[in-house]
């Protein structure tokens, strides 16, 4: 496989613009008199907190060029969009302004907090900001060696097989990876009509906890790489309205034979499918584990002490023995905490749906090869991963293909633009 025809882009928390061109916010500021600097920013941190400003200085120091003399400005508040009225000021500041000779006006402050040097430069040309580099480390985020990029690209390359292959329509396709040992979990497509979702929803593991889709990094052959690739050209110049997480509704336009098959589900989007036989895989392969025991089996306070310490690392199903062979976890080994340090690869974005289970799963990684302009959760129309209010934060990217297969996408998204 040729990767530099391939490229891995990291998908930010915030949405990237030019440093020149930085979204801006507008705010009542005022000049003020040193002596009352201290008493003005108590007061003001209590009536008007700038809560989703934190990265704005809320004092300006400026030395005038004319005389030497240090000039203090300070936010009072946010300012409305489409309004210069100083009336339109809550009425708490503006007790503020006789008594401590307040001359309000309306002045300009950057809307995010930097993410690099540059963005920060441009800021403190309009109004002093703080900059605080990314203090996450994951994997990825400062680039890929050569041998990390062959295995994301032959991972990808899989699930676009997984997608394109048995299907009338293209679906989506999730491949969830250990990538600490280059194994995969599981991987699925989408299950939400009949005729894409088999009857037989069992999965049958073999002795060392793999079902029929599951393999190693070593079997995906360069050659299945370029077949993969050929038939999903091909596909992209029909419908699109197969793909679960770009038609979130299309399931309920079409008709459904619940004697064919009862096991189909709006809700089975690949990413959920994948999970579960995840989650299927961990229960074949620790049928002890203290999750399996059910309501009328209670483990003791040791075991359940045990799972907690599961969140905090990230545990792997295959283990090498000391010869390098891979080796099942023997009944002693715990059961890994969902999919705590695993990696996805899907061939759309997410919505927001599957985006949140993701979360909730602990997932490290999320790897897709195109965007979701319809519902995705990921950069396309939401960024679940730049919100802070979650407890749990995944890095994700997106794998571009050679060039031929994204020419064949934008003609393909004009077919989903039109059939929503």
């Amino acid at each position: 496989m040729d990767s530099d025809a391939w490229k891995i882009i990291h998908i930010p928390e915030k949405p990237s613009f030019p440093p020149e061109q930085q979204p801006i916010a507008k705010v009542y500021a005022s000049v003020i008199k040193p002596k009352f600097t201290n008493t003005i920013v108590r007061h003001l941190c209590k009536i008007a907190p700038l809560e989703d400003f934190r990265h704005i200085k809320r004092v300006r120091k400026k030395i005038l060029p004319d005389n030497g003399e240090t000039q203090l400005t300070v936010i009072l508040c946010l300012a409305p969009e489409n309004n210069n009225h100083l009336n339109d000021m809550p009425s708490d500041v503006q007790k503020l302004v006789d008594p401590y000779e307040l001359s309000p006006f309306v002045t300009e402050v950057s809307k995010f907090a930097a993410v690099s040097k540059e963005e920060w430069e441009e800021q403190c040309k309009i109004w002093p900001t703080s900059f605080h580099p990314p203090t996450y480390n994951i994997d990825g985020i400062g680039g890929f060696s050569e041998e990390d990029t062959q295995s994301i690209c032959k991972f990808m390359s899989l699930a676009i097989d997984l997608a394109v292959s048995g299907q009338k329509s293209l679906v989506n396709a999730a491949v969830i990876v250990d990538p600490s040992v280059k194994r995969i979990i599981a991987s699925e497509t989408d299950q939400v009509y009949p005729s894409s979702a088999p009857c037989d929803m069992t999965i049958p593991f073999d002795e060392t906890g793999e079902s029929n889709h599951c393999q190693s990094l070593d079997r995906v052959t360069n050659a299945s790489s370029e077949i993969c690739l050929n038939s999903i050209l091909e596909k992209l110049n029909g419908s699109l309205s197969a793909v679960a997480c770009l038609n979130p509704w299309q399931w309920s336009l079409q008709p459904h034979d619940t004697e064919k098959c009862s096991q189909w589900h709006p809700l089975r989007h690949a990413s959920i499918v994948a999970i579960e036989s995840s989650s299927m895989r961990d229960r074949y392969m620790f049928p002890n584990s203290s999750e399996n025991a059910g309501p009328d089996h209670s483990q003791p306070s040791n075991a359940d002490s045990s799972a907690k310490r599961q969140k905090t690392s990230s545990h792997s199903p295959d283990v090498q023995n000391e010869s390098g062979e891979e080796t099942c976890r023997g009944p002693s080994m715990e059961r890994p905490y969902l999919c705590t340090g695993y990696d996805i690869f899907l061939l759309w974005e997410p919505c927001t749906m599957c985006a949140m289970a993701l979360v909730h799963q602990r997932i490290k990684r999320i790897f897709y090869a195109f965007p979701n302009p319809t519902a995705g959760g990921l950069g396309s129309v939401h960024r679940l991963q730049g919100e802070k209010s979650l407890n749990h934060h995944y890095a994700v990217f997106r794998v571009l293909l050679p060039g031929a297969a994204d020419n064949a996408l934008d003609h393909g998204l004009k077919h989903v633009a039109a059939e929503s």
